[in-house]
């Protein structure tokens, strides 16, 4: 028996064996990773902002639209677009400080505008491509909820930023409670302003 001649006549399916071994371990890999990457990320996104179920039933309907559905609610029929009390704007969810009325103004949109962030630390501005428009996103980091979008028609002498945010999205804390709701290290912010 020519033992050459067997392995020759071997050799292309030792190398298709060899190939689909790699390519189904490589294949498992890739699986594995991308499961666990899923779980951490699934894991931290309910510690940081509650459960999807919880989140229901604590948002009004319209809330959990905006901020987990990526929706923008109607102008001028919300609840803070022509709001001219002194305080801050949190995230309605993690309750993270995002904007103060010092820094908002009327854009004539319908929409509470501001020309910066309260905490820039607390927003995150990322890529919107949706309705056949390319947008910057403005969401909150810790909750990831969707707050608005940012142009640069704003005011010149403050930057030229607005900042058009979603009511149903914020909570506003009026500076008369900002202590009381463990805020109060942004008072100073409004000593001595009307």
């Amino acid at each position: 028996m020519d033992t050459s001649s067997t392995f020759s006549s071997l050799r292309p399916w030792i190398v298709f064996a060899v190939i689909a071994a790699l390519a189904t371990a490589a294949t498992i890999l890739f699986l594995t990773r991308a499961m666990a990457q899923k779980n951490d990320n699934t894991a931290t996104t309910t510690q940081s902002t509650g459960d999807d179920a919880e989140l229901r039933r604590r948002l009004t309907k319209e809330q959990y639209y905006v901020t987990k559905q990526n929706g923008t609610e109607a102008p001028f029929r919300n609840e803070y677009w022509d709001n001219k009390k002194p305080g801050i704007y949190v995230d309605v969810i993690s309750g993270e400080p995002l904007f103060s009325s010092l820094d908002k103004f009327d854009s004539g949109t319908g929409w509470p505008s501001f020309t910066k962030p309260l905490a820039k630390e607390n927003v995150v501005e990322k890529t919107d491509s949706s309705h056949g428009m390319t947008r910057v996103e403005v969401r909150s980091k810790k909750s990831d909820s969707h707050l608005g979008h940012l142009f640069d028609d704003g005011p010149r002498d403050k930057g030229g930023m607005r900042y058009c945010m979603n009511s149903a999205s914020m909570r506003f804390i009026p500076v008369e409670k900002l202590e009381a709701e463990g805020y109060g290290k942004f008072l100073p912010l409004f000593e001595g302003k009307k």
